[in-house]
């Protein structure tokens, strides 16, 4: 399963829409809710090389960006690459992912 981190805060209607196209692809994603925790706030900004804004996106290791990132590469199609979609919605292990978050 592809691992996807995806760090954000409540009031952020740009984390909302990027969760909301994630699980139209059928995935599973980890949300890391900064609002409180500063640790996390300090995970995100190094793991993105110095960003300050939410949602920063990970996929794997690759650093998507914030939502306008990622919907720049669902537009292109290179979102489903990345995410091993295959022209069904489907990942490569055959079957949708699990969406129960």
């Amino acid at each position: 399963m592809i691992q996807i981190d995806i760090y954000t805060s409540r009031t952020c209607p740009y984390c909302i829409n990027a969760k909301s196209l994630l699980r139209s692809k059928g995935v599973r994603f980890n949300e890391l809710e900064v609002d409180g925790h500063p640790e996390r706030i300090a995970a995100a900004v190094t793991r993105s090389g110095g960003m300050r804004t939410v949602p920063q996106i990970f996929i794997e290791e690759y650093h998507v960006g914030g939502y306008d990132e990622l919907s720049e590469l669902d537009q292109t199609g290179e979102l489903d690459k990345l995410l091993k979609l295959n022209d069904n919605g489907f990942t490569d292990k055959g079957g949708p992912e699990d969406v129960s978050q």
